[in-house]
């Protein structure tokens, strides 16, 4: 099955919003060049990833991100919605292992954007901070059902104080819509291509996102190396500028030197990339 952008003439319908789930995994996943990343060049800082895989992995979870969608319609925020969510995203997790051969590559991303999908539901023609408003409140609630073992994220939040994907969840995703989307408009104004300004978006999330992929893999060097480096690009002109993409090259060659991936930087920038489709597609409405 391929997924493309969707039309979302009809922008909450759950079939449309889980396409346009899906499409932003696989949008994330192929921007060229990514610092440690898995794109259109290679496996990056992975051997149990690539391109193809996390193409698979984005596809198997548009019945998830469908029946979530569909289970916020005509609730609110209630920790019974948090826990319908919550299950639904087990079972789309099982079903992603299934399709990548074990891999766990976009375990992150179902609660971002399943979280983000129910906020859509919920909140109607919105922009992006009611939107992720509206998630936040549901992720506030807690979940009697969620699993004793913990994740690789959850051990590192505990063990850095990073918040972790449950802390930017839980706080609206800042650096989502306060700087990810931003650094995307911004380039997009300052005459950047597509590509360029995604790939800005996400070195401004690296730049300030305690990233729990890094922290896990690498500790804090690692971390502080990735948010140096993107800073660097950045304050170089942005990747499309020469400079820009010198220190952005340079900033992949030291990544993959240490052998690390900002995993949860690249998660919100697909859920930066939802918002964006999802708040252009309400602004056309409204036009």
């Amino acid at each position: 099955m391929t997924i493309k952008e969707p039309d979302l003439s009809v922008i909450l319908n759950p079939d449309a919003l889980a396409d346009l789930a899906a499409w932003a995994l696989i949008e994330e996943a192929e921007l060229t060049p990514k610092p440690g990343l898995v794109d259109r060049r290679g496996p990056g800082a992975h051997r149990d990833l690539d391109l193809e895989t996390l193409r698979r992995s984005a596809r198997s979870l548009r019945p998830a991100f469908r029946a979530m969608a569909e289970a916020a319609r005509g609730r609110q925020p209630d920790q019974a919605l948090r826990e319908d969510l919550a299950a639904i995203g087990r079972v789309g997790e099982v079903r992603m292992m299934a399709a990548t051969g074990g891999s766990n590559a976009h375990r992150g991303a179902i609660w971002a954007l399943g979280l983000l999908l129910a906020g859509t539901v919920i909140a109607g023609p919105a922009g992006p901070r009611r939107i992720a408003a509206t998630a936040a409140a549901i992720a506030r609630w807690p979940d009697r059902f969620a699993p004793q073992s913990s994740s690789h994220g959850e051990q590192v939040r505990q063990a850095h104080g990073a918040a972790g994907a449950r802390g930017e969840a839980q706080t609206g995703f800042p650096h989502v819509v306060a700087i990810a989307l931003p650094a995307l408009r911004a380039s997009r104004a300052a005459g950047a291509a597509e590509t360029e300004a995604q790939l800005d978006a996400l070195l401004a999330v690296m730049a300030s996102l305690d990233d729990t992929c890094l922290l896990h893999r690498g500790g804090r060097p690692a971390l502080e190396a990735a948010q140096s480096g993107a800073r660097a690009v950045l304050a170089a002109g942005g990747t499309a500028t020469p400079a820009g993409r010198a220190a952005l090259q340079a900033l992949d060659a030291d990544l993959l030197a240490r052998w690390v991936s900002p995993g949860g930087s690249a998660d919100l920038l697909a859920a930066a990339l939802f918002l964006d489709r999802i708040d252009r597609s309400f602004a056309s409405w409204n036009a």
